[in-house]
């Protein structure tokens, strides 16, 4: 699947104690129009795994060319680092979502699927919003640039 290329992007939601948590993600597509439903895997070995399934909302923020760093920290070190000194707001239903987005889409969890070593969570999208810069492409296990006219 890595031949496969793919957006990145930091998947958000609300721990139990009230704090943001997330991870970095490239399983991700569109589901349906009507309604406007999303999915994304979790493996469940990640430490954000259960705060996207049970809290019942997720926000999903695509990275922007310039989202290397951003793609990093959602990707290793600890779940407490992540958000650090991060510029991030509530959306509108609740998920953090992240200042510097290409774009976000705030979700309700609509169904969970377990899949092997991941859980499939199907979002129904509540709201979401984009900006017109280049996305921060993933292939081959490098990051990747568009090149356009």
């Amino acid at each position: 699947m890595g031949t496969f290329p793919t957006g990145v992007a930091v998947v958000t939601a609300t721990g139990a104690g009230g704090e943001p948590v997330g991870l970095t993600v490239n399983s991700l597509t569109s589901v349906s129009l009507y309604p406007p439903l999303i999915l994304v895997c979790i493996d469940h070995g990640s430490a954000s795994h259960d705060a996207i399934v049970d809290s019942g909302r997720f926000g999903v923020n695509l990275l922007k060319d310039s989202g290397r760093e951003l793609s990093d920290r959602f990707a290793t070190g600890t779940r407490e680092d992540r958000f650090q000194d991060l510029g991030w707001h509530p959306g509108p239903a609740g998920s953090p979502l992240l200042d510097d987005a290409l774009a976000w889409i705030d979700c309700e969890v609509y169904q969970a699927h377990v899949a092997g070593d991941h859980t499939i969570v199907v979002g129904r999208v509540v709201d979401c919003d984009h900006t017109d810069d280049d996305p921060l492409v993933y292939h081959r296990g490098r990051y990747r640039k568009l090149a356009g006219p």
